[in-house]
């Protein structure tokens, strides 16, 4: 048994390439991924590295950008191609825009480092990236067990009439497994955007927790205002990754109001909608969010960006995350140089009904706000001494820093509990935990 949550978490042992032209660089990150149970490959060029992967299993790459003869995005490109599976990260030392978009269109890395690093932060990132690929690897066994099921059931459904009995038994539970499968994709797939956004948010020293709360605030008007569970699902996705085209901002930029922006920062900033979509155009699954990032800076009097459309022009999800967000980052500081209290971004958000928001949502939002809650929450808060075996989170439990360490629905046993109480005394923190309280008995 671990010492600590994080611990458990932990993925098992794999392969990294390291991939530098720089001896000292490979040098330290050798010492940096061996104390973490890591099998360490090293190559001083890309094409070192190419031999290297003919040769090896590797889970991860992690390169550099600039090399001789062949850069960091045509050697992840060439990965990518070849070794479609293995998870590929940039390291860079400079700040080059078109480089590392050309590394992320055409080498699909998952994240990009920046030099000089900071040892924790990369060692988080390599270590999501390892459970990332985990869980796609696990996705692809459950898809492949899922058609074998499938063929099996038609072959039973050839056979002789006495088997009819144990034909029907077996496809009522071959379809629990499916359904169990399918429930159990579609939570790893929310888990991993949480992930993601968590990522994002590492940058921003005030954005903890930014994203889960516009998320949460969108989906309660989404549901306020009668849109459906997909509907609702993909403007929720889209709060928690609606900064994700701020990846490739300078830390100036990250740290300044909105109000304050001017000349080329303000161009700059004004491309994060547009740079959202490209990134998440690839993914077909994404496209409804990419369209609700795009024009979620939109104005509902015409005067907003990327494309100056107005009214119902305007996708009724992005409506939504549009208050949603500015809601939140008038009480953070990121849209006024002074942190706004809540009944003041509210009073806000009211005075610009019909100009930078639409009426409706307006409307649904203020019926949450001053009226009855659109649903009535019966999870209760709770702190580590006071949690049972059988308990379920009803919220993700999160770190004060805003680092996710279970996800929502998560049953806990008695082992898990004393990995929680372990953490809190180890980190010295108090967790903020929710849980669903036990049904009556006889319910």
């Amino acid at each position: 048994m671990t010492d600590s949550l994080t611990d458990d978490l932990a993925p098992p042992p794999a392969t990294v390439l390291c991939v530098d032209d720089e001896p000292n660089i490979l040098s330290a990150l050798r010492r940096l991924f061996r104390p973490e149970g890591y099998r360490v490959l090293v190559a001083e060029s890309g094409a070192a590295g190419l031999a290297i992967l003919e040769q090896e299993k590797v889970d991860l790459v992690i390169s550099d950008m600039r090399m001789p003869e062949m850069d960091g995005a045509k050697f992840l490109e060439h990965v990518r191609q070849r070794w479609p599976d293995t998870v590929r990260l940039l390291l860079t030392g400079y700040s080059d825009v078109s480089s590392i978009l050309a590394a992320i269109n055409r080498g699909e890395i998952y994240r990009y480092i920046t030099k000089p690093w900071d040892d924790n932060d990369i060692l988080l990132v390599v270590r999501h990236g390892l459970e990332r690929h985990a869980l796609e690897r696990e996705k692809a066994r459950l898809e492949a067990l899922t058609l074998r099921q499938n063929d099996e059931l038609k072959t039973l459904n050839q056979s002789l009439e006495a088997k009819v009995e144990i034909r029907t038994e077996e496809l009522r539970s071959s379809r629990d497994t499916i359904l169990e499968t399918n429930k159990k994709l579609k939570g790893n797939f929310i888990t991993t955007i949480k992930i993601l956004s968590s990522m994002i948010e590492m940058r921003g020293g005030n954005l903890a927790g930014h994203s889960r709360r516009v998320a949460d605030l969108a989906r309660r008007i989404a549901v306020k205002l009668g849109l459906d569970a997909n509907a609702t699902q993909e403007v929720f996705i889209a709060a928690l990754l609606h900064d994700i085209g701020k990846i490739g901002f300078p830390d100036d930029l990250l740290a300044m109001p909105v109000n304050l922006l001017a000349g080329d920062m303000l161009g700059v900033f004004r491309k994060h909608p547009l740079r959202a979509e490209q990134l998440l155009m690839p993914l077909d699954d994404l496209r409804g969010v990419a369209a609700l990032l795009r024009a979620h800076m939109e104005r509902f009097d015409g005067g907003g960006f990327p494309d100056g459309i107005a009214g119902p022009l305007i996708p009724l999800g992005a409506r939504i995350l549009a208050l949603a967000s500015d809601y939140d980052n008038l009480q953070i500081g990121a849209l006024l140089q002074r942190k706004v209290l809540a009944p003041d971004a509210k009073q806000i958000i009211y005075d610009a009904v019909g100009k930078r928001y639409d009426p409706k949502v307006v409307a649904a939002f203020r019926a949450l706000m001053d009226g009855e809650p659109v649903e009535k929450l019966r999870d209760l808060a709770t702190v580590a001494k006071y949690l049972t075996p059988g308990m379920t989170l009803s919220r993700d439990l999160v770190t004060p820093d805003g680092v996710m360490l279970l996800s929502a629905d998560h049953v806990l046993d008695e082992r898990l509990i004393q990995q929680v109480q372990d953490f809190e005394a180890k980190n010295e923190v108090r967790l903020n935990i929710w849980v669903w309280p036990a049904p009556p008995k006889g319910d």
